[in-house]
């Protein structure tokens, strides 16, 4: 394509690995390209956004952090209504360090509103970077409105969409929160095609699946396998929803000494090693490890499920079990075992002997290393980072 004007973007995040990750390789690559991107994110996150070359604009946010997952609650409402109350008082942070500096083109994460709000403001494109799945036709009638049925029924639930109205009301916005939230105008999958539920019901003149957005992850750190290691198998449960001691006894229970195994068992910050003694020595423990290094090493991957974390294991053919804590989380694990490269074992089931016995059948199944191999060319396909900043391009409004 010919070369794009320099162009002013602006992308607008919140503070959570399972939300940044996705699309940092896009911004850096859109900053190579020669814009300058304007990365609107809480400050925790300031040092990973200033390594892509783009320039952090800080704001306060109320959220909860990948510290304190628990606060997120147990009920629906208690998911979703901390992020209308956290965009209401972002709004005026964002306006306020924009004034002036309007970009040509807004991207932003599903769970921006605000960056939707200011991109009508300023009449602007507006580009959703979507870490998981998009709705597809017919979502609403199978899936939203049933999830949503008892939110509607109850008094918190319906000052929480009247307090979401009334907001898009007061910033000229007439459309209700849901296809607010659920249907932007725009949209760039950062999922395989293949992890997209009904994706023949998806319509792609919206939503472009790009596949894995990975990068060499260089600075990361390396992880170099053992010598002697005759298999290597990776555990990690992500970042936010790791406190999980019970679980990681399990898994040292069920792979100590196994014969001809390696294992990295990532625990998180919430765990302390000695609360999973004796350890193994074929067992290395870290509160984090490089993934995507280790996964290009690993022949099989105990993993929760994530978005991130699902097409990490695709994109390096890696055979999962599926343990899913939360969220899309459980979607994916059966995305996953549908696609034969995986098995889905809910949390009561993670015990020894199931873990065990998953990963062996797993490892030794000649099929599911052939329905990787597919997967992987085919995730080649899609395009990934450059054709993620191809389509970006492509809505850019045209120079003076």
């Amino acid at each position: 394509m010919t070369e794009a004007k320099r162009a002013h973007i602006a992308m607008f995040s919140i503070a959570a690995h399972g939300h940044v990750n996705p699309s940092i390789e896009v911004i850096r690559e859109l900053v190579a390209r020669g814009h300058r991107v304007s990365y609107a994110i809480p400050p925790s996150f300031a040092e990973k956004v200033t390594a892509t070359g783009a320039e952090p604009v800080l704001w306060n946010s109320t959220l909860p952090t990948d510290d304190e997952p628990e606060a997120w609650g147990t009920e629906l409402i208690d998911n979703i209504e901390p992020f209308l109350n956290d965009a209401i008082q972002a709004l005026p942070q964002l306006a306020d360090a924009f004034a002036g500096d309007e970009p040509d083109l807004v991207l932003h994460d599903i769970t921006s509103y605000p960056a939707r709000v200011l991109a009508h403001r300023w009449g602007v494109p507006a580009i959703s970077l979507s870490p998981n799945l998009v709705a597809w036709d017919g979502y609403e009638e199978e899936v939203g409105e049933p999830m949503t049925a008892g939110l509607r029924a109850t008094e918190r639930g319906r000052a929480y969409y009247a307090r979401f109205e009334s907001w898009l009301s007061e910033n000229g916005i007439g459309i209700h929160p849901d296809p607010f939230v659920g249907r932007p105008a725009r949209s760039l999958a950062l999922i395989p095609r293949v992890l997209q539920p009904n994706a023949d019901r998806v319509d792609e003149s919206v939503h472009s699946f790009v596949g894995a957005c990975q990068g060499d992850r260089a600075e990361q750190g390396e992880w170099r396998r053992p010598a002697g290691a005759g298999k290597v198998l990776l555990v990690s449960l992500g970042s936010a929803f790791t406190k999980q001691p019970a679980f990681y006894r399990e898994c040292v229970k069920a792979f100590g000494d196994l014969p001809g195994w390696h294992v990295v068992l990532q625990i998180g910050k919430f765990v302390d090693p000695s609360e999973l003694s004796p350890v193994p020595a074929n067992i290395e423990v870290h509160d984090w490890v490089p993934q995507l290094a280790v996964l290009r090493q690993a022949d099989v991957f105990v993993t929760h499920a994530g978005a991130g974390g699902s097409q990490e294991g695709l994109a390096t053919a890696t055979p999962m079990v599926a343990v899913p804590q939360a969220v899309d989380q459980f979607g994916n694990a059966d995305m996953l075992a549908s696609l034969g490269v995986a098995r889905h074992l809910p949390m009561e089931e993670a015990t020894a002997g199931g873990l065990r016995d998953a990963v062996l059948a797993l490892a030794a199944d000649p099929e599911v290393a052939r329905r990787l191999e597919e997967i992987r060319l085919s995730m080649l396909l899609e395009g990934g980072t450059r054709r993620a900043a191809d389509l970006i391009e492509a809505e850019l409004p045209p120079g003076d």
